[in-house]
């Protein structure tokens, strides 16, 4: 596989990469499923939004060790756990897949900031 290739990716970062796009899509999900929710979802959308954009961009800055993935990885963790929470007040399926997905991140862009 060509990406066990890029050789300053540890195990740690690998994994960060994987939960930040796996959040990628997991927020664009609920936030498309949000959209036919009502007017009530709108900071929901607001949030699945921001994840979807930061986290993708993070996992980007990864990749080729960009000397700014530490300052995304504390963005991206913040916007992740506001998201979180946002996501698990609602009972919708796809904002609680959402929730635990975005936690996910969140914590993986915690280990990368330690």
């Amino acid at each position: 596989m060509a990406l066990t290739q890029i050789d300053h990716l540890d195990a740690e970062m690998d994994n960060c990469i994987n939960d930040c796009f796996e959040a990628t899509q997991a927020c664009e999900w609920c936030a498309d499923r949000c959209a036919d929710e009502g007017e009530e979802m709108a900071e929901c959308i607001r949030l699945c939004r921001d994840v979807a954009d930061i986290a993708s961009m993070h996992a980007r800055f990864m990749a080729r060790n960009s000397n700014y993935s530490d300052q995304l990885a504390e963005a991206c963790a913040g916007v992740c756990e506001e998201c979180a929470e946002e996501c698990s007040r609602h009972d919708h399926d796809h904002c609680q897949v959402c929730a635990d997905v975005v936690e996910d991140c969140a914590e993986s862009c915690r280990q990368m900031m330690a």
